[in-house]
């Protein structure tokens, strides 16, 4: 099912194929989840708004056209849901900050490196990849959006713009605004390498 097209899989969903939901679910719940953990840097939130998404895709399937455009749909209802949960945060009281990370003091993106490279290469990347979801964290909230789809989600800048609403063109000028921000914060942290 791999070559197949999210168009293909939705119309055979429709028609009831379990197995093309399951390929959906392995297709986009990784990218779904990297997308909610950076947007809201929180991995026990990021799944829940994974769990949410896939519950609203197997609700309203049978509504979906092929022709939307599976991703995009799903990465807004992901992003919608992003938004609630900022809300709700913004509604707690100020005393209970969120931790930055496990009792231990581990980073939540800690638990989802790859487990591939030698460790030396591993520990490096994680630190980078703290720092990354910092800086992503660092950003405007128009910016912070646009940068995590396009780097967490791989999304086009097309998709983006279906997902926020918003043309192309302004998601793109969106990233590129974001670009020398992202730098700005990586070279207080002694990175150099260009974004």
């Amino acid at each position: 099912m791999a070559d197949q097209s999210d168009q293909q899989l939705l119309v055979r969903i429709q028609r009831g194929d379990r197995s093309a939901i399951e390929y959906v679910i392995e297709r986009y719940q990784r990218p779904l989840f990297n997308f909610a953990l950076r947007f809201l840097g929180d991995s026990d939130a990021a799944t829940d708004i994974c769990q949410h998404a896939f519950i609203q895709f197997f609700t309203h399937v049978q509504e979906l056209h092929a022709d939307e455009g599976l991703k995009p749909w799903l990465f807004r209802v992901a992003r919608h849901r992003c938004l609630d949960e900022l809300r709700r945060q913004r509604t707690t009281a100020f005393s209970q900050l969120a931790p930055d990370g496990d009792e231990d003091g581990t980073s939540p993106l800690d638990h989802y490196a790859d487990p591939a490279p030698l460790p030396d290469d591993l520990a490096e990347r994680d630190d980078l990849q703290q720092i990354l979801a910092e800086a992503i964290a660092s950003l405007p909230p128009k910016y912070r959006e646009v940068v995590a789809l396009r780097y967490s989600a791989d999304l086009s800048f097309a998709e983006i713009g279906q997902v926020l609403g918003i043309p192309e063109a302004t998601a793109k000028t969106q990233f590129h605004r974001a670009k020398p921000l992202l730098r700005a914060f990586l070279r207080t942290r002694g990175i150099t390498q260009a974004v």
